[in-house]
């Protein structure tokens, strides 16, 4: 699955970690090879699927527990991982997070069974929870504000050409690693982690945090029960899902009262009375929750319908990077001029016309001439989304409130990500129904008509459903954030707040 970069947590910082500049390099590398960890690790685990499910034997269910963990752990506790970083030290926290994801990542490439690897995925992700938020509040403190926008730009090209690597390198490995190649994909976090902790200890000065600095660890346990139980409601096949909604729905009100009675939330609720904020996060929600959908059960369709190698796969995903790197600059001076709405609403709109035809074509199995062409069309539809959208959320936010503000849509995105994997893997069972009462399953290695037919169903239905959250993105955006403009730059209606 790629992974698109979103607005993530990011304070800005009143001083410098280290002053050097040449400290400053060698932290903004190790931020950048933390986040290359989380982000390749995000833009191959799709592609590796396949083979994780032939060489573990897992069923549907259980392949989608795999990203469905480590999803949980990132959604429910990014926010609470900034707010550590805060009280126990940035540096701490950070390296602290690259630490637990190197060995997390070790447990996955030595898991034996679908117990192992999901609950190491499980631990993955809430490593990956302190190191997201860090790698970019490292930078913020080691830059001067002169020099902070111009390092975050490099962290961002140097994040969006991992992302656009690792399905390459992961494909690679994948084609010609045999059985154990998806073993190597974890594996190779070993150096990354090694690397980059390294930087961390010899050029970060000692940050010891803020002593009292608060930390809303109800919040966080709130959250973590509500994602999980619905999760497990939505993907459970038992009598008994609904009971593990309702107690999912009630987790998660008392995560909403809480977040509105304590002094120090997680998530604030009062920036979402701002109705320019509520509509680009729920844009978020569909655009990510769409997306992330298509992406995550593509190479299912690909590996163990159509029979592709996994790196032939890669290039479907590999437009996409490329595409939002090259158009995000621009989109975000157009989305100054013109106000991000429109943008966001014509990329929902391509998005959604980009996976109505890859439904329609699913049962061709024209991988060059069709498959690649759609993706390279989502690609673009992203590319007018990425930046506007970044846009939108901090002009929809107080300064005071910009970092809290970055850190909510991150986790918007996150849980659209949960969500959609979990409710399309209901979708995908239902469309692929049975055929003779021996068809294996989508995303489980078969041959013959039937298995392509009832795949490419399946597909179609995981499509459909992608596009229109896509076509709601584009609606929520036309509605939500009209075009405003002043002196060239955006601003949110005026009787909002």
């Amino acid at each position: 699955m790629t992974d698109v970069p979103v607005a993530i947590s990011a304070a800005p910082a009143p001083q410098s970690l280290a002053c050097e500049p040449r400290h400053r390099r060698m932290i903004l590398w190790a931020a950048v090879l933390a986040s290359g960890m989380g982000f390749m690790d995000g833009s191959v685990t799709a592609i590796a699927m396949p083979a994780i499910r032939a060489s573990l034997n897992l069923t549907l269910a259980q392949v989608q527990w795999v990203n469905l963990t480590y999803l949980l752990g990132l959604a429910a506790l990014v926010l609470a991982g900034g707010a550590a970083g805060d009280r126990f030290g940035t540096a701490r926290v950070f390296g602290t997070g690259i630490v637990l994801f190197v060995i997390t990542s070790i447990g996955c490439a030595l898991a034996a069974t679908a117990a192992q690897l999901i609950g190491a995925r499980a631990l993955q992700g809430i490593a990956a929870a302190l190191m997201v938020p860090g790698s970019m509040a490292m930078i913020g403190k080691a830059y001067p504000p002169a020099l902070r926008g111009q390092a975050l730009g490099f962290w961002a090209a140097a994040a969006t050409a991992t992302t656009a690597f690792g399905p390459v390198l992961g494909g690679a490995l994948l084609t010609w690693g045999g059985e154990g190649g998806w073993r190597l994909i974890f594996a190779l976090n070993l150096p990354l982690g090694a690397v980059a902790c390294w930087l961390l200890w010899r050029y970060a000065l000692p940050d010891a945090g803020k002593l009292g600095a608060p930390v809303d660890l109800p919040g966080a346990v709130l959250a973590s029960c509500g994602l999980g139980l619905m999760a497990y409601a939505i993907t459970t096949p038992s009598d008994q899902a609904l009971y593990y909604g309702i107690a999912s729905i009630v987790a998660l009100t008392g995560f909403l009262l809480w977040q509105r009675v304590t002094a120090h939330p997680m998530m604030p609720l009062t920036l979402f009375q701002d109705r320019a904020f509520a509509a680009t996060n729920l844009v978020t929600f569909f655009v990510y929750a769409g997306f992330t959908g298509v992406a995550f059960y593509l190479p299912m369709l690909l590996i163990s319908g159509w029979h592709l190698t996994e790196l032939a796969v890669t290039a479907a995903f590999l437009p996409v990077s490329i595409l939002i790197a090259g158009l995000s600059p621009p989109m975000g001076g157009w989305a100054d001029r013109i106000g991000p709405g429109p943008l966001m609403a014509a990329g929902s709109v391509v998005v959604g016309v980009a996976q109505v035809g890859l439904g329609l074509t699913a049962g061709m199995a024209n991988f060059w001439s069709v498959t690649v062409p759609l993706m390279c069309l989502t690609g673009l539809g992203l590319g007018l989304i990425v930046a506007p959208l970044t846009v939108a959320v901090m002009a929809s936010a107080p300064e005071s409130a910009q970092g809290t503000a970055s850190g909510i849509n991150n986790t918007v995105a996150r849980v659209a990500s949960l969500v959609a994997v979990a409710v399309l893997g209901r979708i995908a069972v239902a469309g692929y129904g049975t055929v003779d009462g021996l068809a294996p399953g989508f995303g489980a290695q078969g041959a013959g008509d039937a298995h392509l037919t009832a795949s490419a169903a399946a597909f179609a239905w995981i499509c459909g459903a992608a596009a229109v959250m896509s076509f709601a993105a584009a609606g929520v955006a036309i509605l939500g954030l009209p075009r405003r403009k002043t002196g060239g730059g955006f601003t949110p209606p005026a009787n909002n707040r």
